[in-house]
């Protein structure tokens, strides 16, 4: 899970761990990370998290926000990144392998540091004299042994059903009847400073939860929050003007 070091003029305050899908960063206490500092703006910053991906939006704050020392007003967080918020300093840790876990790399690594083991070496065959002379009458008299044959695997029944492909159609607007097939993880949706959105695929289905901008989507008539909302096939979803439908098809 991945985490956010909070630290001011060098000196770290606490570890935070980004364990809710939507993270608000401000001076009023009802923010999931309060800052109490007049330089930080009530609600100053948020991040989203969608799978393995975090996503920091400036919710219009009025001294800005910063990672890496450039001004943003969405970014995409990458490992290492430091958010920087008046003078606090908030710097971005994603989620790495578990303690004790070994990675490829370092799998390959050790097969390759690994000296071969020489093949042992096969028995010389006994000679004759060496040979125990009641082996053979044993040979001779012992019963032949029925080994049963193992039952064969059973054998699925072919069968012609495919797994439906997920897919938004645009419904109004320059792109009205574009098929878009949804094969990735995470797709997003809208347009980068006015309304985002990001429909993520997981093992329950399908998600779509609000990522950027003032209004949120539209799904079936009702305005969304900040959480994850499941789409059921034939849905209709509105995005910064930009209407479309959800649906299967095989």
């Amino acid at each position: 899970m991945a985490k956010l070091i909070l630290s001011l003029e060098g000196s770290v305050i606490r570890e935070l761990t980004l364990d809710k899908e939507r993270v608000t960063i401000g001076r009023k206490p009802q923010n999931d990370i309060q800052i109490e500092n007049l330089a930080v703006s009530s609600e100053h910053a948020c991040i989203v998290t969608i799978l393995n991906d975090s996503f920091l939006e400036d919710l219009g704050s009025t001294n800005g926000t910063l990672v890496n020392g450039n001004l943003i007003k969405k970014h995409i967080l990458q490992n290492n990144d430091v958010i920087e918020i008046g003078k606090y300093k908030l710097k971005f840790l994603a989620e790495g392998p578990a303690v004790g876990q070994t990675t490829v790399e370092d799998f390959e690594r050790t097969m390759v540091l690994r000296a071969p083991t020489a093949a042992p070496r096969a028995a010389p065959p006994p000679s004759a004299a060496s040979a125990p002379t009641a082996a053979p009458a044993l040979l001779t008299t012992a019963r032949p042994v029925s080994v049963p044959s193992p039952a064969p695997a059973p054998v699925s029944p072919p069968t012609s059903a495919v797994a439906p492909q997920a897919f938004i159609q645009i419904m109004s607007g320059p792109g009205v009847g574009k098929e878009l097939p949804l094969t990735k993880s995470l797709t997003t949706l809208g347009k980068p400073g006015v309304q985002v959105a990001v429909i993520t695929k997981r093992p329950q289905g399908y998600f779509i939860t609000h990522v950027e901008g003032a209004n949120f989507p539209v799904l079936n008539g009702r305005t969304l929050d900040n959480q994850a909302s499941a789409l059921g096939d034939h849905d209709l979803i509105e995005i910064a003007g930009v209407k479309m439908e959800f649906f299967f098809k095989k």
